[in-house]
């Protein structure tokens, strides 16, 4: 049974329509990578998923619980939204971990002994009675994430989660998602960081203007979207006549030492025989990503 159903959700604020009807799933142990540019209906989307608001028309089931009529729904959230107050910063990194966990139900006993398991866990276990003012950035989006996990709940929803971040940093929390994904968390993924929803997803969902306009697997969606265009690069100067030669019978673009062109694979041996007697340094296949791909269906490039 999928973690997350949203169906056909839909929100309107006054005369403008912000959601249309948006439906997707997300099953255990899975990354959805939930994109969109701004105003597109992704922020709204998100808040209806946590409860934030209500929803016009559809519904949200969270492990099977619909959250406009069963609050138990939101107790399988675990969420870190952008923006928003995930940490108290005159409390320690222990402190707000047993506050936030005795706040979702669990008894200060254990909420003391859950909270030292988290810190160890997630690398935090030096910084146990730092304020979390005095953390780096990194290290607040950690505990964050710790905190939004010390429930085990089975939906995790992680809002810009490496937005910021440090190089270092950026890879350990990369790595936390992928570790709580290999443990079954299913978990939404917002980002404008295009290349980490690459890397991490393994389904997309694009929304513009209210309407998911292309939900896919990663690799599908790739794959869907890739061209033959391959770049070849040549040991020597290229010269005027053989560049006037290879533009009036390929579609190619040449420069001094390198031309990519589109086509098959017979264009590319066409093209190689071409090319006699010139030296090739190398042969490579142009492959699209996720940026790329975005722009080609919204028509503009994510802001940041």
């Amino acid at each position: 049974m999928a973690v997350l159903e949203v169906e056909k959700i839909s929100k309107r604020f006054a005369s403008h329509e912000v959601v249309k009807g948006v439906s997707f799933k997300v099953e255990p142990g899975e990354i959805f990578a939930f994109l969109g540019p701004n105003g597109a209906g992704k922020t709204t989307t998100i808040k209806m998923i946590t409860g934030l608001i209500v929803p016009d028309g559809g519904t949200v089931l969270i492990d099977g619980k619909d959250t406009k009529s069963d609050s138990r729904a939101l107790e399988q959230l675990g969420s870190v939204l952008e923006g928003n107050r995930n940490l108290y910063w005159r409390l320690t990194a222990f402190e707000n971990l047993v506050y936030f966990n005795v706040h979702k139900g669990t008894s200060l006993k254990q909420a003391r002994q859950v909270a030292d398991q988290l810190l160890e866990r997630f690398g935090l276990s030096d910084k146990r009675n730092t304020l979390v003012q005095h953390l780096s950035r990194g290290m607040q989006q950690k505990l964050s994430i710790a905190i939004a996990v010390a429930h085990n709940p089975k939906l995790l929803l992680l809002d810009e989660p490496t937005l910021g971040l440090d190089v270092n940093a950026n890879i350990d929390v990369i790595q936390l998602m992928q570790e709580l994904r290999d443990e079954g968390v299913a978990i939404v993924l917002t980002t404008h960081q295009l290349d980490v929803a690459q890397k991490l997803a393994d389904r997309v969902a694009i929304i513009d203007k209210g309407n998911i306009i292309k939900e896919s697997g990663k690799d599908a969606l790739i794959q869907e979207f890739i061209q033959d265009d391959y770049i070849i690069e040549l040991t020597e100067l290229i010269s005027q006549e053989v560049a006037d030669s290879i533009t009036q019978q390929f579609d190619a673009v040449v420069t001094d030492r390198s031309i990519r062109f589109s086509g098959g694979s017979a264009v590319l041996f066409q093209l190689i025989e071409h090319l006699k007697p010139l030296e090739i340094k190398m042969v490579q296949r142009l492959e699209l990503d996720l940026t790329q791909i975005f722009l080609q269906l919204t028509g503009h490039a994510i802001d940041v």
